[in-house]
């Protein structure tokens, strides 16, 4: 007969084992690694909303702040007390400092809301980027180790093509991580230093608002002069019209006042705007209307005027104008902490604390776990790809051998071959 040369494969029991062996543990590597990624993506998301929420949140109490303040210096304006008014110069400046403000606060959240959305969506879409690969890879990984055990070499050739593509992308997306990972890392350590050393130039200069606090200066320096002024015009009123005796033909200062002298409202400041502490006899702003209230007299109108029928200081109109006086010159009293903050970046640098001690370890580790992840998938799929292919080779080797051997046994013979 002919004999037809055919190709020799060999066949090492070895190799095919080793093969296989290697095959489930970067297969089993691969799925460890998508949990990995998984579960890092879930907790990176997390910490990375938590911490955009607290700088939202920081950003809307200062804008609120600023309102609030801008409102109660508007209604400063308005108050009149005995018909007496702020001085018309401090209106004007009330006027001048409230557009800076209104400014200031319209700019903070309008820039807050468009970069919170904007940040907001792009964690929202790398979160589902992270979430597809490490669904693809997974299903990439189990799928190409079944087709690898039953010996689909064409699929598995295919898929192998696919595979290096995915596990390309992948790591690109590594390196991306890892500069992420690098720029969280840095930007920590930048709040650090700058919270320790604020007036030392650090790399967060160029954003932080605390090298020229004109505006947040102006604002106290207002908030101090109208609340010396608002206190001043209540005491005019108690020390000129309350606790005076006029006769009755005296008209806008006598409506029978009478009984025990009302004590004067504690001005909280200086002439020259520094703190003052109170004397004795002097009420405070917390509870200058409840003790004010003592005083009060009940009245009848005569002739449009209210007059008192029993014995007090102060009508009830009278009082109630004084109230709102106090209830302003309080609310821009209390202003005054924050103000001082926003002005030596107190505010800015305890925020920079809350985030460098709360929120930068978990920013830091669950962007490494998502770093680590990508790794674990892009290199274990990888190192499946190859052993697909020599698995594959491998079992088609132990299949011919094994054809080829039976083929080449000799067959037993009859007795009357």
């Amino acid at each position: 007969h002919c004999c037809c040369p055919h190709r020799s494969y060999t066949y090492s029991r070895v190799a095919y084992a080793l093969s296989l062996i290697l095959l489930i543990l970067f297969t089993c590597a691969a799925i460890v690694g998508c949990v990995m990624l998984y579960d890092g993506q879930g907790k990176f998301h997390k910490s990375t909303t938590t911490t955009l929420n607290f700088v939202v949140s920081q950003a809307n109490f200062t804008v609120e702040n600023l309102n609030n303040l801008s409102d109660s210096l508007s209604a400063a304006k308005k108050v009149d007390i005995g018909r007496s008014f702020l001085p018309n110069d401090v209106q004007n400046q009330i006027n001048e400092i409230q557009g800076k403000l209104n400014s200031s606060a319209t700019e903070l959240a309008t820039r807050t809301t468009d970069n919170s959305e904007k940040i907001q969506k792009l964690l929202n879409q790398v979160r589902i980027a992270l979430i597809i690969i490490a669904a693809v890879m997974l299903l990439l990984a189990f799928i190409g180790f079944l087709l690898s055990i039953f010996g689909l070499e064409f699929i598995v050739s295919i898929l192998v093509i696919i595979g290096w593509i995915l596990v390309t992308g992948t790591f690109i997306l590594c390196g991306v991580f890892l500069l992420l990972h690098n720029v969280v890392a840095d930007t920590c350590v930048s709040m650090e230093e700058w919270v320790a050393h604020p007036t030392e130039h650090t790399a967060l200069d160029d954003i932080i608002p605390c090298v020229e606090p004109a505006t947040a200066n102006e604002s106290l320096y207002r908030s101090r002069q109208v609340t010396y002024q608002l206190v001043n015009l209540v005491n005019q009123v108690i020390t000129n019209v309350s606790n005076g005796n006029f006769p009755p033909q005296t008209p806008f200062f006598y409506f029978n006042q009478s009984g025990p002298l009302m004590p004067t409202l504690c001005n909280p400041f200086t002439a020259d705007l520094n703190n003052r502490t109170c004397t004795r006899g002097e009420v405070t702003l917390d509870n200058a209307t409840r003790v004010w209230k003592n005083f009060e007299c009940q009245t009848t109108t005569v002739s449009g005027t209210e007059i008192c029928t029993t014995v007090g200081r102060v009508t009830p109109t009278i009082l109630g104008q004084m109230a709102a006086g106090v209830n302003v010159s309080q609310g821009l009293y209390q202003y005054g902490p924050f103000l001082i903050q926003l002005e030596d970046c107190t505010f800015v640098r305890d925020t920079f604390t809350n985030i460098n001690q709360n929120h930068c370890p978990g920013l830091e580790r669950y962007s490494k776990w998502v770093y680590v992840g990508l790794v674990m998938v892009s290199s274990a799929v990888m190192l499946s790809l190859v052993f697909w292919v020599i698995y594959a080779r491998e079992r088609r080797h132990r299949a011919y051998s094994k054809q080829h051997n039976y083929a080449d046994k000799p067959h037993p013979t009859g007795p009357d071959a």
